[in-house]
Order: C-alpha cells, then sequence, then structure tokens
C-alpha cells in the first residue's frame, strides 16, 4: 500500500502543546509530538507494524470501547485484525498533541485530540456537533463522527519513547462534543 500524506496536512503549524509536570529538555517534547505524529501515520496509512512499533514489550491499551489489551502480542493481534479493514474506510483520524505531563524525565502521560477526518478532503467530521443542541440524536445518526480522547502513557527506554499504557475513548461528554 502506498502511503498518502496525512489528512489536514495544511501548511499553519501545528498547536504547541501545554507541558506541565517535572522539567523535561524540548527535545522530549519535540519527540513525543513526532511519535504521535508517527502513530497518527501509521493508522491513516494502516501500517500495522509501524504503528505496532509505538508500543512497549509489557504495555497496557484499552481500546475506545474498553476492551483490555495486555502485553504487545495481544496488541498485535488485535491490530492486525481491526486495522487492515480500515484501508477502504472514508474516514480516518488525525491526532493532535494537548498535553504532557512529565511525570518523571522519562515518563510522560500524553493527552491527544482525536478527530475523525474525510479521506477524500480532509474535512473534520466532528465539525457536525459543533453548536448543536441535542448532540445525542447526532451521535446515533453520524457515530462515524464522533472524535476521540486517547492519553498515552510514555516509557523512554534507550533514548526511544514508546507507549506504556493507553486509553482510547471516545468523546460522549455532550458540553465538550458542541463545544469544538
Amino acid at each position: 500500500m502506498n502511503a498518502t500524506p496525512p489528512v489536514n496536512s495544511g501548511t499553519s503549524p501545528a498547536p504547541v502543546p501545554t507541558v506541565i509536570g517535572v522539567p523535561a529538555p524540548q527535545e522530549d517534547v519535540d519527540a513525543i509530538v513526532a511519535f504521535v505524529a508517527r502513530i497518527e501515520h501509521a493508522q491513516q496509512n494502516v501500517l500495522a507494524d509501524a504503528f505496532l512499533d509505538g508500543f512497549r514489550e509489557d504495555a497496557l491499551w484499552t481500546t475506545a470501547h474498553g476492551k483490555r489489551l495486555t502485553g504487545l502480542p495481544e496488541i498485535s493481534a488485535f491490530t492486525r485484525t481491526v486495522l487492515p479493514p480500515q484501508a477502504g474506510s472514508p474516514v480516518t483520524a488525525t491526532y493532535r498533541v494537548d498535553l504532557i505531563l512529565f511525570i518523571r524525565p522519562d515518563i510522560a502521560a500524553v493527552k491527544i485530540r482525536q478527530r475523525p477526518a474525510s479521506r477524500d478532503d480532509g474535512r473534520f467530521l466532528d465539525e457536525v456537533f459543533h453548536g448543536s443542541k441535542d448532540p445525542s440524536a447526532l451521535m446515533a445518526a453520524h457515530p462515524e463522527a464522533i472524535p476521540g480522547t486517547p492519553t498515552y502513557v510514555l516509557a523512554k527506554d534507550d533514548g526511544v519513547w514508546r507507549i506504556a499504557a493507553a486509553q482510547n475513548t471516545q468523546v460522549l461528554d455532550t458540553e465538550t462534543l458542541t463545544a469544538g
């Protein structure tokens, strides 16, 4: 499969994430932002090996629908089942790092804004909810447009950031959903 350019890859720079916690060098902030961009690219282009390279062997991952996956073999089996069918999907997702909490210099919790987008034109599908008075009806009509809010706990081992634990959560809070 040929890699396609990221959806919504405009010329404007990505927003700078909020960084809190213990002091950390800018190079680690940049490395974490680049790491999330590689995860986004792997998912948009259905590159299972590239996606899985982002996990520690002992990682814990909970999917947006609450399925717990423990260890890279289990995460790999799940990914190799659910990722390939996405190649033909008209919907993909973009990822933006909103916040990085450095718990220690080598451990960071990363909050990501995950937005569904059209593969054709890069249009953000979650905009259907913005300003809505009744998002629950729209959520039922447009489940593909519900954004996500993953949290990755990253560990830096031998200079490489990888996912130690992750929780991928759909945004179902109506106030957050309608605010944009």
